[in-house]
């Protein structure tokens, strides 16, 4: 399960992040606007948002392990299918494939997590954090490389992430073939405990909040960040080694930071520190995106890491598999309906400005109620109380 968790986490964000490093050869290569780009850029939020309600249903019916192997599965399509696409449509249309598939298995990651090693939540949801972060580095730093080597083919440097989704798809089917083990069927299913309308939780919101605020910053980074050092004077090489280094320090930070997350009472002073860092990079980016480049992808990069926090704190708001599944599928989907304009705001201000700096004043802004809700979500408290409390 442990080896299961890693390869599905390392297929997570290629998808994504692939497309980002190659995303001026798509444009051309297909003939893409700003704009439209800019709709691509939002459309893994759309997608998560989507089809992530979907996830506690599904994992009721056939079991978290069964729908994260089906996830793998589109993933592999999906991928492999855009790669071989004429148009934009078509394109557009492989794409929301693969991204189902991240969606369902983005859902499930804390509620397998919860149910099959609930007295370490904080370790294992570093394990997979730290799989999603090296997954997301690995796209970002190999996929130019590899396109360069196939001629400069973009549709070789997408194309080749199927490989790995087909991976973790071996890796899955003998767990989603087999019974269901009796703590992932209570993962999946109803407990009397988290009864409620979990819309009555104030730190739930607060979990959608700060998950839909750090997405934002995400896929902003993931879609354009390549772009803006590009716009620079930074080489296309370059841009993504830098993106490479955001996605990077994700790795370990992600191993680290839910474990110490995990022994804190309150982790509300990790959100303040994490958006600290973000603010003086957007800073960096404004005033010398050349000349500081390496210093704010370092300093980005940490700032990223508001994802495994925010999934730590998943786990943490609630008492029972069950909670944690009402509470992902709540906090992810409506965190994702929440951050599905930054990405396209960010690409209609850049092709009407011309430039940054309307993007990165944008960017920079949203930071702070990233930081207030992350903040609140990180206050010791669980949504069973809060629901219970909220009762007539």
């Amino acid at each position: 399960m442990v080896v299961g968790l890693v390869l599905a986490a390392l297929n997570l964000r290629p998808a994504i992040t692939s497309l980002g490093a190659m995303m001026e050869e798509v444009r051309d290569g297909l003939g893409m606007s700003g704009s439209v780009a800019g709709l691509l850029t939002s459309a893994p939020a759309v997608c998560f948002a989507v089809f992530g309600v979907a996830a506690p249903r599904l994992a009721r019916r056939w079991g978290p392990s069964a729908v994260v192997c089906a996830g793998m599965v589109a993933i592999a399509t999906g991928v492999l299918a855009r790669s071989f696409t004429g148009g934009t449509a078509g394109f557009l249309m492989a794409s929301v494939l693969a991204l189902a598939g991240i969606a369902v298995s983005n859902i499930l990651m804390p509620v397998i997590v919860k149910s099959r090693f609930p007295d370490r939540v904080g370790q294992m949801t570093g394990v997979y954090s730290m799989g999603l972060a090296l997954g997301t580095t690995l796209a970002a730093a190999v996929t130019v490389p590899a396109a360069g080597l196939a001629g400069g083919d973009w549709r070789i440097g997408l194309g080749l992430w199927a490989v790995l989704a087909l991976v973790a798809v071996a890796i899955w089917l003998p767990a989603a073939a087999g019974r269901r083990n009796a703590s992932e069927r209570s993962g999946g299913g109803a407990d009397r405990r988290t009864t409620g309308n979990i819309t009555r939780s104030p730190t739930a919101w607060a979990l959608a909040c700060f998950f839909g605020l750090q997405a934002t910053a995400a896929y902003i980074t993931m879609g354009w960040m390549p772009q803006i050092f590009r716009d620079a004077g930074v080489s296309a090489s370059t841009a993504g080694l830098l993106l490479a280094v955001i996605m990077g320090l994700g790795v370990p930070l992600s191993y680290v930071l839910p474990r110490i997350a995990a022994k804190m009472r309150s982790q509300s002073l990790l959100s303040l520190v994490l958006g600290a860092c973000g603010l003086t990079g957007y800073a960096g980016l404004y005033l010398a995106p050349a000349a500081g480049s390496w210093v704010w992808a370092v300093l980005l990069g940490v700032s990223n890491c508001a994802f495994p926090l925010v999934l730590t704190l998943i786990g943490m708001r609630a008492r029972s598999g069950a909670g944690v599944v009402r509470l992902s599928a709540f906090a992810q989907s409506a965190g994702y309906l929440i951050s599905i304009p930054g990405p396209l705001l960010v690409g209609v201000l850049y092709q009407h400005s011309g430039g940054w700096g309307q993007p990165l004043a944008l960017m920079a802004g949203l930071m702070v109620p990233q930081v207030l809700f992350g903040m609140l979500a990180g206050r010791d408290r669980v949504v069973e109380e809060e629901l219970t409390t909220a009762r007539p």
